[in-house]
């Protein structure tokens, strides 16, 4: 719906887009030009340390919800890269032994969202940007409120036993 929304017009030359029939995408109307949706990819991942995980929290989630580091892949770099870059710059920790484990779209509007679990390397939390307003290690037998079973994070979440430390 929101592609729907803010596609109207051809990025090109400014005509009118009709949709392509028995497809996603549409097709100009001034230029014929095809157009689809644009799918933003972005990490979202587990961090172990020992017999913790680290979860975050934004302020505008629902009241002692806590979840995952995520955040978009920028320009030129690797899935793993943006999760360790992601990481280091929302909480100061440190991460290696970054594995790939799951995906899910996620259209609020158009993420693709690439879940990881990884290693903690180093650092202490320190909530170095504004997107962020806790950050914590827990262990799994005391966790806070997680996000929905539906989402990549708590299915990331939930697989945390096969990757803590015995």
């Amino acid at each position: 719906l929101h592609w729907e929304a803010t596609s109207r017009f051809c990025g090109n030359c400014d005509g009118s887009m009709e949709r392509l029939p028995g497809e996603w995408g549409k097709v100009c109307g001034g230029c014929g030009a095809h157009h689809f949706p644009r799918i933003h990819p972005c990490v979202i991942g587990l961090i172990v340390r020992g017999k913790e995980i680290l979860l975050v929290r934004k302020g505008e989630w629902a009241t002692g919800r806590f979840g995952l580091v995520a955040g978009f892949v920028e320009f030129g770099e690797s899935l793993e890269e943006a999760m360790a870059r992601e990481a280091l710059e929302e909480t100061g920790i440190s991460i290696t032994n970054i594995r790939y484990l799951g995906s899910q779209s996620w259209p609020f509007p158009s993420q693709l969202m690439c879940g990881f679990v990884a290693d903690y390397a180093g650092g202490d939390i320190e909530l170095r940007d504004q997107e962020l307003c806790d950050a914590q290690w827990y262990t799994l037998d005391q966790l806070p409120t997680l996000p929905p079973s539906r989402s990549i994070a708590r299915y990331l979440i939930d697989r945390a036993e096969h990757f803590i430390s015995p």
